[in-house]
């Protein structure tokens, strides 16, 4: 079952620039733009228009009114799919509007978030909360634009199934634990690559800083290492050849984040590779994200 093609454009707009809204939210921290509006929300520094008299407010500005502009499209994408829920392709299995649905109310979650980040002046547990339901939200829109396209013939094996939903949950570990290693500025604590300081677990007066940077590395490499061992599973259990596509896809974002990972930390953590690294990070989350659809897709629409 598939949505009416009307639902595409608005679909891949939508899913686009809440992309391009999560990859390039990173700057607003690196560039220590977070407060750049005070603690004022949904006002700028007590303002609707502020007075750009620093780059850091025109930065945290320009993030909202892009956060802004993607709730409008999330907004039009779930209000179409009610409105058209009678059409075949729009409701049940299958169909547009639970995800689409599903991104408004993340939506909603999304914006209280953001409200309570700027008040409560950035504390690491909001800031991680909100960067976790950015991804669902991602997730969320993403799924429905998938949707929109034919179905495929078939999806993987529940064996595949499996496995795909492991490397989901290690993509998402893995994204917020690098969240709450930028947000602890802990991206110094582990120097050299792939070791921590140059050993496999950090010293014990290495502090708790090194242990949680420590740890976004091991989840990440767990997950570079499972998919890796995923290419020649689904390829020796005859998987559909748009799954091990599918597969090779993730491998290789996954595999240009690790190169850039690699560098980010080697050259001192220049401001270039921090924001290809964000940038990239979310590209894998929305590569894991069409596998584990393209694997499970069988069982949408069965």
């Amino acid at each position: 079952m598939t949505a009416p093609r009307g639902f595409r454009p608005l679909a891949v707009a939508t899913s686009v620039f809440a992309y391009a809204l999560v990859a390039l939210s990173p700057i607003v921290r690196i560039t220590g733009s977070g407060l750049g509006c005070g603690d004022n929300w949904p006002l700028c520094n007590g303002r609707l228009i502020p007075d750009f008299h620093d780059f850091t407010v025109a930065i945290e500005w320009g993030h909202r009114l892009a956060a802004a502009g993607v709730s409008a499209l999330v907004v039009l994408l779930a209000l179409g799919a009610w409105l058209q829920r009678d059409r075949s392709g729009v409701s049940g299995r299958g169909g547009i509007l639970r995800p689409a649905s599903l991104a408004l109310v993340l939506l909603v979650a999304q914006v209280l978030l953001g409200a309570l980040t700027v008040w409560l002046e950035l504390p690491a547990a909001v800031v991680i909360l909100h960067l976790g339901n950015a991804m669902a939200l991602l997730a969320a829109v993403l799924l429905a634009t998938f949707r929109t396209w034919p179905t495929p013939a078939s999806g993987g094996s529940a064996k595949a199934g499996r496995g795909v939903l492991v490397a989901a949950g290690l993509g998402a570990l893995a994204l917020l634990l690098g969240g709450l290693v930028a947000n602890l500025h802990a991206g110094t604590s582990c120097v050299g690559f792939p070791l921590c300081n140059g050993r496999l677990w950090p010293a014990a007066g290495a502090g708790g800083l090194a242990h949680v940077h420590w740890a976004h590395r091991l989840v990440a490499y767990g997950l570079l290492a499972h998919v890796i061992a995923l290419w020649p599973a689904f390829r020796r259990r005859n998987e559909p050849p748009a799954v091990v596509a599918a597969v090779v896809l993730a491998l290789a974002v996954l595999a240009a984040h690790v190169v850039v990972a690699a560098l980010l930390v080697l050259q001192g953590l220049p401001f270039m590779l921090r924001t290809a690294h964000a940038a990239l990070g979310t590209l894998v989350w929305v590569s894991l994200v069409y596998l584990v659809w393209r694997v499970r897709v069988a069982a949408e629409t069965a």
